[in-house]
């Protein structure tokens, strides 16, 4: 897909690509779905449904890409340093780009930022090609050298204070100054993983969805070329100095179309005038808007520290083991949430539009389809798990009894797979309209509660997978009350309708992981007895489906169906 296909392109008789709008939103109309099918109907117009679907189709592509990379970069970090106090100490370090990625990136800058453009966007269209008057220039000029300095001195403290850090991540590691040193390797994240998560947001909003669907690819190349340049002299320690390298080229991924669709340079107005449109743009970042987001991501990525402070104490490599189990476990919910991730515009411009039957038609639709994505990954790894970890992991200093100990964590994990997509489609939805809400800190803050708690009452007689076991349930519980808000609160989907379609796909999920588990052991070979996996877990889940009557699995078996017979 290129660019041109995001809308921005140059048209005969338009305006040129800086200066044009997003492609409007259609009026509401269409035919009779189901209420939670994952066709086109429902309001979708056909030209933004063939968009969203090339869109998701182009991101999916590049998520996978940086998937991939993303276990080859575990695959390198585990052949070298196995689960040992060497990677321990490069996990806790790891900590911060991990927040940083949460905060920056993933959910709080885009949650502001894919708003606050989209708004700059009408905006836009609407003082047409007035002198001087761009507003998302505008926007970009009051906010983002403001952010290069704000995230500088974060950067600068988190090198300084490193030790501090580490003291209050690990207290339980025997010799810290491993970790320090990655630490202060990996804070420069704070920086580069800001700009990062800014240009995503402002090419989000202008639908050019792949530079921002790089960016991972680019970030893991980083850390495994320095790993496999470097361990030998550095250690661990050329794995930190990779996630810095990695993070440079984040930023150059996204660099040039961002200036191509974002002009910085402009004509300097009238003093009034550019006062006025400053005005206008900086409530939209605001610390009433900007204080509910943070807080939320920031008690979301806590679950991570949680884990980490507990497993500390626990032997050495625990923190290991819960980290390669936790990748891996969620590969399914970052592919299903790439449906959110593309869909997030549209969704922000019909609250901003006052269109609240389209917005509750499409955030239906996008829970749908990431639920039966995540709930069909979930059942591959509740069979899978030992396989995964064995084909994936065990060579080098990774040896059999890390691949069972981080095989029965990541099953565990795999429990809270669809509150964690949840939260992240849930959570979209409360952001899009721009202003204030507090409810999903609240939400987040009590699943945090629960995770802390379960956590400390679980870990002492369970270890890792006590640890585990208290993420899903903190999660899970953050899920519920997410769903059980946004109707009353945002948009008035029907809870009880989307509750009833995720319990058929849970069920039909928990039958394929059933299946698989059974017959996994049957066959030796861990990538042959994989691949039948990956052919009969789906099996099961779709004829499943089918029998609990899933309104999602009925809808893609007759669009497959449709699709089949046209093709012939």
């Amino acid at each position: 897909m290129s660019d041109a296909g995001t809308g921005t392109g140059t048209r005969a008789g338009a305006r040129p690509a800086h200066a044009a709008a997003p492609p409007p939103l259609p009026a509401p109309g269409g035919g009779a779905e189901g209420p939670l099918s994952p066709g086109t109907a429902g309001g979708e117009a056909p030209r933004l449904g063939s968009f969203l679907a090339r869109a998701a189709a182009g991101t999916a592509v590049l998520t996978v890409l940086g998937a991939v990379l993303g276990l080859v970069r575990d695959q390198a970090i585990a052949r070298y340093f196995g689960a040992s106090d060497a990677s321990d100490a490069f996990l806790i370090a790891w900590t911060v780009p991990e927040m940083a990625a949460t905060l920056l990136i993933e959910d709080g800058m885009a949650l502001l930022l894919v708003p606050a453009f989209s708004l700059a966007l009408t905006r836009r269209a609407a003082v047409g090609g007035t002198p001087g008057s761009d507003p998302v220039r505008d926007l970009v000029a009051t906010t983002l050298p403001r952010l290069f300095l704000l995230l500088s001195g974060g950067a600068a403290l988190l090198i300084a204070g490193a030790p501090w850090v580490v003291g209050l991540l690990a207290p339980g590691l025997a010799d810290p100054r491993l970790a320090v040193d990655c630490t202060r390797l990996t804070s420069v994240t704070v920086l580069t993983f800001g700009i990062t998560g800014y240009f995503s947001a402002a090419l989000r909003a202008h639908r050019s969805f792949l530079p921002p669907a790089g960016v991972y690819a680019a970030y893991n190349l980083g850390i495994i070329g320095m790993t496999l340049a470097l361990h030998a002299a550095w250690g661990v320690r050329a794995a930190a100095v990779g996630v810095a390298v990695g993070s440079v080229l984040m930023i150059l991924t996204q660099l040039p179309v961002f200036l191509r669709l974002v002009p910085l340079a402009r004509p300097r107005p009238p003093r009034f005038r550019r006062g006025r449109r400053a005005a206008r743009t900086a409530p939209l970042l605001g610390f009433a808007v900007l204080a509910p987001v943070v807080l939320f991501v920031v008690s979301r990525q806590s679950q991570v520290l949680v884990e980490r402070f507990l497993a500390s104490t626990l032997p050495a490599g625990a923190i290991s083991h819960l980290n390669y189990a936790q990748k891996v476990a969620q590969m399914p919910m970052v592919l299903s949430l790439m449906i959110c991730t593309v869909t997030f515009p549209v969704v922000a411009q019909a609250m901003a539009a006052g269109d609240r039957e389209r917005a509750r038609l499409r955030v239906e639709r996008d829970l749908a389809l990431a639920g039966m994505v995540v709930l069909l990954g979930t059942a591959v790894v509740l069979g899978y798990a030992p396989q995964i970890i064995e084909v994936l992991f065990q060579r080098g200093a990774f040896d059999p009894a890390d691949t069972a100990s981080t095989a029965q964590v990541m099953r565990v994990y795999a429990l809270g797979l669809l509150g964690h997509c949840l939260v992240g489609a849930l959570s979209r939805p409360f952001f899009s309209s721009g202003r204030p809400t507090w409810f999903p800190a609240f939400a987040m803050g009590t699943g945090l509660l629960v995770t802390t708690g379960a956590g400390y009452a679980l870990t002492y007689r369970f270890g890792v997978d006590g640890i585990a076991t208290a993420n899903a349930l903190g999660i899970s519980s953050t899920a519920l009350l997410l769903l059980m808000g946004l109707g009353t609160r945002v948009v008035p989907i029907r809870a009880r309708a989307v509750a009833l379609s995720l319990g058929r796909l849970a069920g039909a999920s928990l039958a394929a992981g059933a299946a698989g588990w059974a017959c996994a052991p049957l066959v030796p070979e861990p990538v042959l007895s994989l691949a039948v996996g990956c052919l009969l877990v789906p099996a099961v889940f779709f004829l499943t489906g089918l029998a609990l009557r899933s309104p999602e699995v009925v809808s893609l078996l007759a669009l497959t169906r449709r699709r089949f017979l046209d093709g012939r």
